[in-house]
């Protein structure tokens, strides 16, 4: 492959990102803000330190013990025999300082020839103390902390020398903390299941007389039950997202090496009808009730419409057209030099529509790494001043276990 065909197909993607955020930049009413609506919204937070340094994104960087949740296939060609992680991230910390995200994640290599591996992780998203009491003061205050956790295997395998698949298997759990029903409506947590299927390819061209290194990656996450809220009576589609991802290396000089990745993401679940999408006659009008009608028809059959149809309903559904559903995709890009693979800078950008959400923030990072442990930090800076994503930190430690195993072996 030629330098010029190479770098062609490197930057495509990146191009790609602009123009479909491009339909997005003109100024939407609030009106138009239409977000799409899951539950157990803290599985699209990014647990580690790595990927949120570089906009959020990770489907095709090169593989460590946080695979799982960008890209579980990328195990398979991890370098190490095994590794476990350990993650932290305060959220919204210009809000409140007792909501956090811990996440523990892991592989294994099975076998001698390093072809597969086994993974897990186990994710744990505190909502933080909250006081609730009756509206009328009848009933004293009680307090609650609200959670949600998740805890999923994954097997992937080399399928190719230079591609590879992996699947992850979900449970999820959502407590909102209530337990009077004449409170909240909410008398229990709410469990779900879900699976990841994910694939990897990776190749090392020769441009000039230094080998790079060239990745393309996906996965489908959360594809799975609903969680049911108020027993049963508020079915919520889980975050069910397709990710599609590139990644370009290149050594810069002996020991020095940069590499440059862009992830796109889309929600693979059904729009919510709006009301005022279906309503437009004055009220008290036979027009109107007739559009009312359609309105509660159209409601009725999100919230029974199964997980599977929403995900090939998601591609066609938005109100306005294909305009918005290219609206739905957000962005990251991101870079991450390394000298030696010892020391690590880190920097990204991500971008969602103002229509549906409005995230966009830039990200650095930096991390160091030893025989046996690796450091990672992260940092986000919102571009718009009263976010409450603003200044998030994210810190990651990662155990090696082949360093960990010559550590105890020469103590031996």
């Amino acid at each position: 492959m030629s330098m010029n065909k190479l770098i062609k197909a490197a930057l495509l993607p990146i191009f790609l990102c602009f123009f479909v955020s491009g339909t997005a930049f003109a100024d939407s009413p609030k009106d138009d803000f239409n977000p799409i609506q899951t539950g157990v919204n803290s599985l699209n937070i990014a647990p580690d330190a790595r990927g949120a340094s570089m906009g959020d994104l990770g489907v095709a960087t090169d593989p460590d013990a946080n695979s799982q949740y960008w890209n579980p296939s990328k195990y398979a060609f991890a370098y190490g025999k095994g590794a476990a992680s350990l993650s932290y991230t305060p959220w919204l910390r210009k809000l409140v300082n007792d909501i956090f995200l811990a996440n523990l994640a892991g592989y294994w290599k099975l076998g001698s020839g390093d072809n597969q591996a086994l993974s897990a992780s186990l994710r744990y998203f505190s909502l933080g103390e909250v006081t609730t009491s009756y509206p009328d003061g009848t009933q004293n205050a009680q307090t609650i902390n609200p959670y949600e956790m998740s805890f999923d295997v994954g097997y992937s395998r080399k399928l190719s020398e230079k591609f590879s698949m992996g699947v992850v298997f979900r449970y999820i759990y959502s407590d909102l903390g209530f337990r009077d029903t004449e409170v909240s409506g909410q008398s229990s947590g709410a469990s779900a299941f879900a699976a990841d299927i994910a694939g990897y390819y990776t190749t090392y061209p020769i441009i000039g007389r230094n080998e790079c290194q060239f990745s393309w990656g996906w996965n489908i996450s959360n594809i799975g039950t609903k969680v049911s809220y108020n027993d049963g009576e508020d079915p919520a589609f889980l975050p069910t997202n397709l990710r599609l991802g590139t990644s370009f290396m290149f050594p810069l000089a002996d020991y020095h090496n940069l590499a440059i990745s862009l992830d796109l993401n889309k929600l693979l679940v059904p729009t919510r009808p709006r009301e005022k999408d279906y309503v437009t006659a004055e009220e008290n009008t036979p027009e109107n009730i007739e559009q009312q009608k359609e309105y509660t028809d159209a409601l009725e059959k999100w919230e029974n419409m199964s997980p599977i149809t929403g995900i090939f309903k998601s591609f066609t559904d938005a109100p306005g057209g294909f305009s918005e559903e290219l609206k739905e995709i957000t962005w990251s890009l991101g870079a991450e030099y390394n000298y030696n693979q010892q020391f690590f800078l880190r920097a990204g950008y991500f971008y969602e529509n103002a229509m549906k959400g409005n995230r966009q923030y830039f990200s650095v990072g930096a991390g160091f790494s030893l025989n046996v442990l690796r450091l990672d930090a992260a940092y986000m800076m919102a571009t718009a001043q009263t976010s409450p994503l603003d200044q998030t930190l994210r810190f990651t430690l990662t155990f090696d276990m082949d360093g960990l195993r010559d550590l105890f072996g020469r103590r031996k």
